[in-house]
């Protein structure tokens, strides 16, 4: 736990001092849970977007995008259930005087009981080999299968709980289990009760005339209200899918791990409009294909995981979550939901407008049914950015620090480099980075030693430095370093865009 703790301070302290994640308004000593996104940020953020915006909308003909409006009308919010029902369970510590969501609490407490049966799984692996069989191991030895089924009581007793509003229970559950305040030790909670997330706005010229508003807590709802309008101008036809990229505003309760939890986000959420019936099968498809997108990345299979719901909610009729390995733990990054006809029936209803097809084939109209796919773009950004942040020791006895980010997802894609600041070298540098900042984006660095320029550019997450020197000048070759494996080659300066393109296209990567 203290070695997740260490890895997770060094994410956020080298996110800052690579110019990536800086706190709001830090002159003002900041703003809980509010962060900006730097120079390097922007551009990793910008890549991570127009990465899942090519794989859903470009590679899928009957795909398209949208941006809808941040404010809406304030019934949007009513008719989605969100005005009554958009809440999370709060639970104060009296001793440490700190607030937390009581689910999470749970939550973890059964991720923990899920670290002890993997851990005695592994030890058993370890002992046994090629011969050993993990899943009748999972299922036959005592100590593992009295974890599991506890740790599924948990969550099974919490979402009944939830379910049926019995806040006193999931209090009794807390107590039960005798979680203490992560912070204190201290057990000394508070009644558990509900705390709606939105935030409230006003949108008028005066205090007496004007609208109550909220800040979308959610892209979803600016899609299904266009349900129609983008149906209707795109002549789409079911199967379907709307996209959406935008930011979104919850005020959570607890907000305390960098920026995956933030009360201002983005999301990227994809709305597939079905038949009714076929829901399962669209599903199951939808889950396979997002898994093999964050896959594509490279960044490790054993990093990721589904996790089913044990509480749906009463419009859904499926639901998971592909996990990912965070350094504190395995969290949720993205959602598949399979969520029936609720949100169209609902906006119908509340809007007095029908929000339906007409289905040629079938010469009937009906209010289709959607299948969700919805992903944070900062958790996204957390993901890749603690993943590839590493410390290797090197041959030759010394260290470095290293970003691996995924090639197509880095900010920076080359940095030119004149071994020395003179005998023309800068200027063939500048000539090379002129004509490479067509294609990608690139810098100039002659600042200090060589090695320490690449250093700087392994910290930075730089794909490639390219070194200008005196050979240069006489036969038109470069040196080129790859930053993950710190091999260098000599090639032709015409080769230098070909060379980039192969590595960082997505094209290459998607594929």
């Amino acid at each position: 736990m203290a070695k997740q703790e260490d890895k997770f301070k060094k994410v956020i302290s080298h996110a800052k001092e690579y110019g990536y994640v800086f706190p709001s308004s830090e002159i003002y000593d900041g703003l809980s849970a509010v962060y900006d996104y730097a120079q390097n940020g922007v551009e990793l953020k910008n890549n991570i977007r127009q990465y899942w915006w090519k794989a859903m909308v470009q590679m899928h003909e009957n795909i398209v995008g949208i941006d809808a409006a941040i404010l809406m009308h304030p019934t949007t919010w009513k008719a989605s259930g969100h005005v009554d029902a958009f809440n999370d369970p709060l639970i104060d510590n009296k001793g440490s005087k700190k607030r937390y969501r009581a689910d999470v609490l749970i939550e973890d407490h059964a991720e923990k009981l899920l670290q002890k049966a993997q851990k005695e799984i592994n030890k058993a692996a370890k002992r046994f080999g090629d011969s050993f069989d993990e899943e009748q191991f999972k299922t036959t030895n005592p100590r593992v299968v009295g974890y599991l089924q506890k740790k599924d009581e948990i969550l099974a007793r919490m979402a009944k709980s939830l379910e049926n509003e019995d806040l006193a229970d999931v209090k009794a559950l807390i107590e039960e289990l005798g979680i203490a305040d992560p912070l204190t030790g201290s057990k000394n909670w508070t009644e558990v009760k509900q705390f709606n997330l939105m935030f409230g706005t006003k949108l008028g010229a005066s205090a007496e005339s004007a609208m109550d508003l909220y800040l979308r807590p959610e892209t979803a709802q600016g899609i299904f209200v266009n349900f129609l309008n983008v149906q209707k101008t795109g002549r789409m036809k079911i199967p379907f899918g709307i996209a959406q990229t935008g930011k979104a505003f919850r005020n959570e309760i607890v907000a305390r791990q960098f920026i995956f939890r933030m009360r201002e986000f983005e999301q990227m959420e994809m709305q597939f409009f079905i038949k009714p019936g076929t829901q399962k099968e669209w599903y199951e498809q939808w889950k396979e294909n997002r898994l093999k997108w964050h896959l594509s990345l490279g960044m490790g299979e054993e990093n990721y995981r589904f996790h089913d719901h044990d509480k749906l909610a009463h419009y859904a009729d499926a639901a998971s979550d592909i996990e990912f390995n965070f350094p504190f733990g395995f969290k949720e990054l993205e959602g598949i939901h399979s969520r029936t006809d609720f949100d169209l029936t609902q906006h119908e209803e509340f809007s007095g407008k029908k929000l339906q097809y007409f289905d040629h084939e079938e010469n009937k109209s009906y209010v289709p049914y959607v299948v969700e796919t919805s992903i944070g773009l900062d958790r996204m950004f957390l993901a890749v950015f603690s993943n590839s942040l590493q410390d290797e020791e090197l041959e030759n006895g010394t260290s470095r620090t290293v970003l691996k980010l995924p090639a197509v997802l880095a900010p920076t894609k080359a940095a030119i480099l004149p071994l020395v600041k003179k005998d023309g070298l800068p200027e063939i540098a500048r000539t090379i980075m002129d004509d490479l900042k067509w294609n990608f984006n690139v810098i100039y660095d002659e600042k200090d030693a060589v090695g320490r320029r690449y250093r700087r550019q392994d910290a930075a997450g730089t794909p490639f430095c390219i070194t200008v020197d005196h050979q240069t000048i006489e036969d038109s070759t470069v040196t080129i370093r790859d930053r993950d494996t710190m091999d260098q080659k000599r090639v032709k300066m015409t080769d230098l865009r070909q060379i980039i393109d192969d590595k960082v296209a997505i094209k290459n990567w998607l594929k």
